[in-house]
């Protein structure tokens, strides 16, 4: 593939194309800037390639348009003791949501990073579990979702990113008819 992509650049500026792109003939180097870029424009066609052809093929543009979409979908839901939502009370960031590299199988892997009000925030796997549920239902395609506590911002974080990260826990904590409740009146949208 690299190579390619360096025969069609060269070709590219042989031709005088506005596209050219200077690439050395150390393989390290054309490799970096293949890693850097998240399109090359070959013959005037946007070519999506490695983790952007994935995003690509899920409707984004690049990992900042998944990064905003889920940002988006976050930042409504409400804190579920004040009448505040968790972007109005920096528990939700969008520095805080990272798009990893996907997993063997080819499936999306989103982190998302919380910053609870306080180190002892009674709440906080409620939270999380809102965060999960309400992007699973956001997004039409399935990813895999990792949820955490910022390090160093709870005093129990590690007890909580497990219970957050557990798929029968979160099935259990669901099961429950008054948490999910407290869930779907947490992430509503707004009418």
């Amino acid at each position: 593939m690299l190579s390619y992509i360096k025969r069609k650049l060269s070709e590219s500026d042989s031709i005088g194309g506005n596209n050219a792109v200077a690439v050395s003939s150390n393989p390290t180097s054309a490799a970096e800037i293949v890693r850097k870029t998240s399109q090359m424009s070959l013959d005037n066609e946007a070519i999506a390639y490695g983790e952007d052809a994935l995003l690509h093929e899920l409707g984004y543009r690049n990992a900042t348009d998944l990064q905003e979409t889920i940002y988006d979908l976050l930042r409504t839901i409400r804190d579920p003791e004040k009448p505040c939502t968790l972007e109005d009370l920096n528990v939700i960031y969008e520095d805080g949501i990272f798009v990893l590299p996907p997993t063997r199988s080819n499936v999306s892997v989103v982190r998302i990073e919380f910053n609870p009000t306080v180190p002892h925030c009674s709440l906080a796997t409620l939270i999380g579990l809102c965060i999960r549920v309400k992007v699973e239902r956001g997004l039409p395609h399935n990813i895999k979702l990792d949820i955490y506590i910022k390090k160093g911002a709870h005093q129990t974080e590690e007890e909580i990113n497990k219970q957050i990260n557990d798929k029968e826990r979160i099935a259990a904590a669901m099961e429950n008819p008054n948490l999910r409740d407290l869930v779907e009146n947490c992430i509503k949208d707004e009418e």
